[in-house]
């Protein structure tokens, strides 16, 4: 067997793990690690929950960590186009024979009753080749939740929660309180935590959870703030010191409060590590890319695609599109996942756009179009089905003038499968210099 068939075969054995669903706790995860010998104590760890923004800090974090000299890994989901995205150091996935062997480790070492989910085996990889490849950090995003997600046996330096929404409400809660609880979950004994929650219900959970842990606690625009200037610089008013003309590398203006998170770790970080200069920092905050979020990937016509997976993300994407692209001819190529609140959702985005293309991605948690379609046609009457992704995307770019836009969105899955259709029409990413 080829390496390249060999690396098929493990992720269709990984893929067809999806089927065993999702089984919220710790145990099985920490069997594996135990037999893998522990490799995530063998690194120093950040750790990100949230609702939204967390990859955005996540690949904030990692990258400051290597422009400082550091050997950083970076674990996150869901990927775009390649399972290797999951796992990359350095800024870059790790090599198929790397994803092989990792996954041939695990599968050798697991004993137990339970087979594991799809999530636990990826993270056990993960960490097991962050030990590997002697990573001196390892950046670690959670997948759902926080307190029994299987990326929560890590002892980390520093936890983030960004923010929270209701989410995932079968799992985690149906209220913001029982959400913030489950988040909650990452904080650890003395270690200090940064986040961006505002609601007043969720703040008093954290607030008492990072009491009873003796946690130093951190807050947005309570402990610190961003102060935006001229030309898409911003002065981060921080905890140890104020930082003038930073810049992220990320459109939308909602990044700002994720870049103040990312700071203010950093600081707290410094404390210890004096690697971490505001140069350095400064210099990994503006080159960080992360891709599906609000990425711009041509400008003539001018598409942006961006995961807007949940409602607080489809408003912030709405008030991007209001705010950068009113000038234009709007057409939004939209596909949902079934657990979403779609209608909502739609609310936010059609009015702002004049042609509508309903798509579904390739994942069987997808809303059909047809149900799309009944609702759409109660916000607006320009509306096209078409079911595949690649194709959806086709026909948006080719009725595009160069004056219009194209906005790509409802989905990190929808989104993944229009980076894959582009690549083939090599279309790469814009990469942006200033502003978005």
């Amino acid at each position: 067997m080829t390496e390249s068939d060999r690396y098929s075969a493990c992720l269709k054995t990984m893929f067809g793990l999806r089927r065993f669903g999702i089984k919220l706790g710790l145990e099985t995860i920490q069997d594996i690690l135990t037999a893998l010998g522990n490799p995530q104590d063998r690194y120093k760890v950040i750790h990100v929950a949230g609702t939204n923004g967390k990859g955005s800090v996540a690949s904030a974090l990692a990258n400051i960590l290597t422009t400082a000299g550091y050997k950083a890994g970076l674990y996150t989901s869901p990927h775009l186009v390649r399972f290797n995205e999951r796992i990359s150091i350095d800024g870059r996935p790790i090599a198929d024979e790397d994803v092989v062997r990792a996954y041939e480790r695990v599968r050798e070492v697991h004993k137990g009753d339970r087979q594991p989910t799809f999530f636990e085996f990826t993270t056990a990889m993960a960490f097991y080749e962050f030990g590997r490849q002697n990573v001196d950090w390892a950046v670690v995003e959670t997948g759902m939740g926080g307190r029994l997600d299987a990326t929560n046996v890590v002892r980390p330096e520093l936890s983030i929660i960004t923010n929270i929404s209701i989410e995932h409400p079968e799992y985690l809660g149906e209220t913001i309180p029982q959400i913030a609880a489950e988040k909650a979950g990452i904080i650890k004994t003395g270690i200090p935590v940064v986040t961006g929650v505002d609601q007043a219900e969720a703040v008093v959970v954290i607030t008492q959870a990072a009491a009873a842990k003796e946690a130093p606690l951190y807050r947005l625009n309570v402990d610190f703030h961003v102060e935006p200037e001229v030309g898409g610089e911003f002065t981060h008013v921080g905890i140890d010191n104020t930082w003038r003309h930073m810049r992220t590398g990320l459109a939308g203006r909602y990044q700002l409060d994720n870049a103040a998170m990312v700071l203010a770790g950093c600081e707290l970080l410094a404390r210890r590590h004096p690697r971490l200069s505001r140069e350095t920092v400064r210099e990994g905050l503006g080159r960080n890319r992360w891709p599906g979020r609000l990425e711009i990937v041509s400008t003539a016509p001018f598409v942006i695609i961006d995961g807007a997976h949940n409602l607080a993300a489809a408003r912030n994407l709405a008030t991007f599109l209001r705010e950068e692209l009113r000038t234009r001819d709007l057409t939004l190529v939209v596909g949902i996942l079934a657990d979403k609140p779609y209608k909502e959702m739609l609310q936010e985005l059609v009015p702002l756009c004049r042609k509508i293309i309903l798509t579904t991605p390739r994942i069987h948690r997808a809303l059909p179009v047809e149900t799309l379609h009944e609702y759409v046609r109660t916000l607006t009457s320009d509306i096209t089905v078409i079911p595949d992704v690649g194709e959806a995307v086709k026909h948006a770019m080719s009725n595009a003038a160069d004056n219009d836009a194209v906005c790509i969105a409802g989905s990190l899955y929808v989104v993944g499968e229009a980076k894959a259709y582009l690549e083939t029409q090599g279309i790469p990413s814009f990469q942006r210099k200033t502003g978005h």
